[in-house]
């Protein structure tokens, strides 16, 4: 697999690309935020996941992130010694498909690297795409286009939180288990990507400006509860 690595120290750099390598990855280092969206030209090579770490010289890491995200669906995982919720939420909002915490284990990026990188299985896996549309209350989810709208507002969803979302819908009141979830959205059984659900479901949450739509259910998972129409 290809991968974009955005570090802007070179001895950092150096070390992980290493690391990756040994793993079977093809590396490609860019040191600032203009060397990374010059790599991502549509007639360079294609990458399977980027890297990125938000600490670049040049430009703000989330500035480069929403930059990505207009030029390619590749999955960003974001490298970020902020572990506030709400700096994990700005970044998913972005377009970012998961982070990694400062320091971290390497065990538990390659981990992150290959758990969003099943991105590339088609889009309808999870949702199916039967021609339908969910109807929940106010909240119209369009499986076919993958849109989601709230009293006819148009909501921009990141792939995940969409697919997310699509799943819990199409069982409303049914308990999904954590591990059922991380399972047929992420597609892993890593026990790490739980942290990743949460913020998902927070950002829905504010997203769709329905904080109870989406209901922790305490020791298990979440239900979505269906809200009057």
């Amino acid at each position: 697999m290809r991968l974009l690595l955005v570090e802007d120290d070179n001895h950092v750099a150096a070390a992980l690309s290493a690391v990756l390598a040994r793993h079977g990855f093809d590396v490609t280092h860019a040191r600032s935020g203009e060397e990374a969206l010059q790599a991502l030209v549509p007639e360079g090579p294609g990458f399977g996941v980027i890297l990125l770490d938000l600490g670049l010289p040049d430009q703000d890491g989330y500035e480069v992130c929403g930059k990505i995200r207009k030029r390619t669906g590749t999955p960003v995982i974001m490298v970020t010694a902020r572990s506030d919720i709400r700096s994990r939420i700005h970044g998913l909002n972005l377009g970012a498909d998961d982070y990694v915490v400062k320091p971290y284990d390497t065990g538990e990026l390659l981990a992150r690297i290959h758990a969003v990188s099943r991105r590339t299985v088609p889009e309808d896996a999870v949702t199916g795409d039967d021609g339908a549309a969910l109807l929940l209350g106010t909240v119209r989810i369009e499986l076919p286009t993958r849109q989601v709208s709230v009293a006819g507002a148009t909501v921009a969803l990141t792939r995940k939180e969409f697919d997310l979302l699509a799943l819990l819908a199409q069982r409303p009141g049914v308990v999904f288990r954590r591990e059922q979830i991380i399972s047929e959205v992420w597609r892993t059984s890593w026990e790490g990507t739980g942290r990743t659900l949460e913020v998902h479901v927070a950002s829905l949450r504010a997203k769709l400006r329905m904080p109870a739509l989406i209901e922790t259910v305490r020791g298990v998972g979440y239900r979505l509860v269906a809200p009057a129409g």
